[in-house]
């Protein structure tokens, strides 16, 4: 089974969803869109407009087609394109959206220099990012579990490249967008509705992967027993669940 992000994000959405501002008519395009769950959600609300999702990913891409045609959506398409490189046509946007997809960028000052020339003057840049690592129990607390003691590796910090405040809103001033303004999220990210779900979707994730790889034979079987420890003391009735903090950040062309 695949890992579900949308069903791990589910807390995060209520708060993006209200930051986007889409209008019945607007010209969207959703940057990184994954299987398109926030593409179609808004697909929906742009009922008179159109929205575009970009995605790098093949497979992501040819199921948000797929789920977009069993909803009968007809005013949105996906593409599969680099955000940082794709020539979208010049002002195309009243908003550029993203929930998570706009931290990879290998050139973040191309990239969102090539988001604002797509924007239309007074259109709006809104994505959500996550915060600092440390800020965060999905990324720290669970691979410490996992690594008992061992001295942890050097991390790939790719995911919180945005999660400076200062060094953020200068990226988006260089890149021609104003008007920078953060709010900070507090949720939960959700794994499974009990502890052997949040198992199996929790050894799909590239970090937990990347530290039990340290271990074999019976430290191995110990490492595993502490990372489902670990996902056993956040079960709730409602799932096993960590805390998480994100920015969502506007700013304006």
């Amino acid at each position: 089974m695949a890992f579900d992000y949308d069903a791990e994000l589910r807390h995060l959405d209520p708060p993006f969803r209200a930051a986007l501002g889409i209008g019945r008519a607007d010209r969207v395009l959703d940057v990184g869109c994954g299987s398109g769950r926030t593409t179609r959600d808004a697909a929906r609300t742009a009922a008179d407009g159109h929205v575009l999702g970009v995605d790098v990913s093949k497979a992501r891409i040819d199921e948000a087609r797929e789920l977009a045609a069993a909803e009968g959506l007809r005013n949105v398409a996906f593409d599969v394109a680099d955000a940082q490189t794709r020539p979208f046509p010049a002002a195309a946007f009243d908003l550029v959206m993203s929930r998570f997809g706009t931290m990879f960028f290998t050139d973040p000052a191309a990239a969102f220099g090539n988001l604002a020339r797509a924007t239309k003057p007074g259109g709006r840049l809104v994505m959500m990012v996550w915060r600092e690592r440390a800020a965060n129990e999905w990324a720290g607390p669970l691979i410490d579990a996992v690594l008992g003691g061992a001295e942890r590796p050097p991390a790939d910090d790719s995911a919180f490249s945005l999660a400076g405040r200062e060094s953020t809103h200068a990226l988006l001033r260089a890149a021609g967008f104003g008007d920078v303004e953060f709010s900070e999220v507090s949720r939960r990210v959700w794994y499974g509705a009990d502890v052997d779900a949040a198992l199996e979707a929790v050894l799909q994730l590239r970090d937990p992967q990347q530290a039990l790889a340290r271990f074999t034979g019976a430290d191995l079987v110990r490492a595993r027993g502490r990372l489902r420890a670990e996902l056993a003391a956040r079960a709730t009735p409602d799932g096993v669940q960590f805390d998480a903090r994100a920015w969502i950040v506007v700013a304006t062309r």
